[in-house]
């Protein structure tokens, strides 16, 4: 849709933090009625315009124009003025408050007294046009994700929004809540909304944008129409490397002996009768829509949330597991799918994250820790998983998500685990990063490691998977072997046909 007219022009636009130049002479222009896709490894400066664009940094050179004029957004507040919103991965909603108050909830035309008549029927309004079903009374405290997402593009819809930002919003969503969005977004680009969509899912890039522009380093390297573009192009651009190596089908490896056997496992009311069995080498991918209780099978085999029935049998012990130091002691690991709540001490240094869970091990006579011995494990953790860090004492919470992602997977290998069940291995990482997170998974595979996969990620799951076990609302709908199954055969048990 080149006919739009440039709402927002971004020009020769640089930004330092210390030593990283985080954007040097970037230019971008968004045009009315159109869905431009902003593309790039972690770290290539994406973060840092909407940031800019937002308010929440100031750019060092360069200029921001709104429709021909230059403006100066010094804060989130003038942003809104201005009709720049943004919607993130997590939105960002007044739990204890309705839906229609967080739509109207920075409004400040209201007058001192509130008519709430006219802010129901308003908010009704704005979602009815959005193609949204939601009640407006409803707390915002029980709404699903993809419903808060739907609120926050109502609340910029209210603000007279003229340039939407979609900072990673499917990156939580079911394939269904994804194509609901897509719906909404095409709607406000219809109605003249320039809309800046960000993924790492390229699919989701190719289905919904317009133009795609590609940053890697801080610099532009190109913006071209969609049709312009292919997958194989848009990742070398990305990385600056060839893309053989990127997304390789899995060679399967030689199935080795069973080790363990999930029969019948059962809590009510979240999931019932799960059974499969996990071999020495194997990689057996879960997958499912959102909500359909992959994440609880692996939280309860891990005993975080126990089981109510069934058995787990491992290396010939057959019991439920009560706790995380009982699967722990069976050989089981859990890599979180959220690594910044639960699975990093982010304020911690890298070697103490990757000697958390096995900390014992490095007691010395007295109880105390010792500590040469803590670094000489990071260290050699650093060196097998390519940590790209300063140092080894430097902050988790100060890396990028790729390595930290990989911090995460040092800390649970030091448990020399026999199973490893990973929960969305590659989210929130870029291309590159994932292509190497996939190459780990398959070494420990060839190690003899048995893992469990669970991804929201059909692609992935198909790439790496030796089976797969597709699950729907709590039920287990099959099991394909990774070698015959396509998108098409998982998602027809995923959606219960």
């Amino acid at each position: 849709m080149d006919s739009g007219s440039a709402v927002l022009d971004v020009q020769n636009l640089s930004k330092r933090f210390d030593m990283t130049q985080a954007l040097e002479d970037v230019s971008v222009d968004l045009k009315a009625g159109e869905i431009h896709a902003l593309v790039g490894e972690n770290g290539a400066g994406k973060s840092t315009l909407i940031k800019i664009l937002t308010g929440i940094q100031q750019a060092d050179q360069g200029e921001v124009l709104l429709q021909g004029k230059p403006v100066k957004i010094s804060n989130a507040q003038e942003a809104q003025s201005y009709g720049i919103a943004a919607i993130f991965q997590e939105p960002m909603v007044f739990p204890d408050l309705d839906v229609a108050e967080n739509i109207f909830i920075s409004h400040r035309d209201r007058g001192f007294f509130v008519r709430w008549k006219k802010i129901y029927q308003d908010a009704e309004t704005i979602l009815e046009d959005l193609g949204i079903q939601l009640d407006v009374r409803s707390p915002a405290s029980g709404l699903t994700l993809a419903a808060q997402q739907a609120v926050e593009i109502a609340k910029a819809i209210s603000l007279n929004v003229k340039v939407l930002i979609m900072d990673e919003p499917t990156a939580s969503l079911s394939s269904h809540e994804v194509s609901q969005l897509f719906s909404v977004a095409r709607r406000l680009r219809d109605e003249g909304v320039a809309v800046l969509f960000i993924s790492h899912r390229l699919e989701e890039v190719f289905e919904i944008a317009d133009r795609i522009t590609v940053f890697r380093d801080g610099h532009k390297i190109s913006t071209n129409p969609v049709s312009e573009v292919t997958r194989e192009s848009l990742i070398q651009e990305m990385v600056g490397r060839e893309v053989s190596k990127f997304y390789k089908s899995h060679e399967k490896t030689v199935q080795g002996r069973r080790i363990g056997s999930i029969k019948n496992l059962t809590k009510q009311p979240i999931f019932s009768e799960i059974n499969f069995d996990l071999h020495e080498g194997e990689i057996l991918g879960f997958a499912g829509l959102v909500g359909s209780r992959r994440t609880d099978v692996g939280l309860a085999i891990f005993g975080v949330t126990p089981a109510d029935s069934g058995s787990i049998e491992i290396e010939g012990k057959t019991e439920l597991i009560h706790s995380p130091q009982e699967a722990q002691k069976l050989g089981i690991a859990y890599m979180t799918e959220d690594r910044r709540k639960l699975g990093l001490a982010m304020p911690m240094s890298i070697t103490e994250n990757i000697t958390l869970a096995s900390l014992k091990k490095y007691l010395g006579l007295l109880g105390i820790v010792e500590s040469s011995r803590e670094e000489q494990t990071a260290g050699e953790f650093k060196e097998r998983l390519d940590i790209k860090t300063p140092s080894l004492t430097h902050e988790v919470g100060k890396l990028s998500g790729g390595n930290q992602q990989k911090v995460m997977f040092s800390k649970w290998l030091n448990t020399q685990p026999k199973i490893f069940i990973l929960d969305e291995p590659t989210r929130g990482i870029d291309v590159g990063a994932k292509a190497e997170v996939h190459q780990m998974i398959r070494e420990l595979a060839k190690q003899g490691i048995a893992i469990l996969c669970i991804s929201s990620d059909l692609p992935e799951v198909l790439v790496l998977s030796d089976r797969i076990l597709v699950m729907r609302e709590g039920r287990q709908m099959g099991i394909l072997e990774g070698a015959s199954a396509n998108q098409e055969s998982v998602m027809a048990l995923a959606m219960g046909q």
